[in-house]
């Protein structure tokens, strides 16, 4: 995890709600799911960004797939200028295809955080790093940046 806590249960535990929650409670489509974190409210103080010790890996990769399960019903059974509701905005009125681009866009947000987060733990940059150096290459490039970076300390 980064030193202000992200993670990747957090981020995909995050991004679930986000999709029951969207494209489900507030188009209309209520999924049945109960996310603790948003019943008592926690999901304010950022309790939907890390797995408490009850929430395994299995539990929320399996919460996410529900979630998107569930989206893609409530994408396939409703126009994109379907109404819709976020009860926690300043207006609350929109559209599914309003909540879509948005869920799109907080999901490519959060895949990058993800493959950031992969990077800090295996060492390893995007596919093709090997095509383009070794171990020593890699080193070395981190220390121009960083000496670039120094300049301005």
């Amino acid at each position: 995890m980064t030193p202000t806590g992200t993670n990747l249960l957090g981020l995909v535990k995050h991004l679930a709600g986000l999709e029951l929650s969207y494209l489900g409670d507030c188009v209309g489509r209520p999924s049945g799911v109960t996310l603790p974190w948003f019943e008592d409210g926690s999901v304010w103080d950022n309790a939907d960004m890390w797995a408490t010790a009850d929430q395994s890996r299995d539990y929320l990769v399996e919460l996410y797939l529900a979630a998107a399960r569930h989206a893609d019903e409530s994408i396939a059974s409703l126009p994109l200028d379907a109404p819709a509701s976020v009860s926690w905005w300043p207006r609350p009125a929109t559209t599914l295809g309003h909540l879509l681009v948005r869920v799109v866009a907080e999901t490519a947000q959060h895949a990058g955080h993800a493959d950031i987060l992969r990077e800090l733990i295996d060492g390893r940059a995007a596919s093709g790093r090997d095509d383009i150096g070794d171990d020593a290459h890699w080193a070395e490039y981190v220390e121009r940046i960083q000496a670039a970076a120094d300049t301005y300390r």
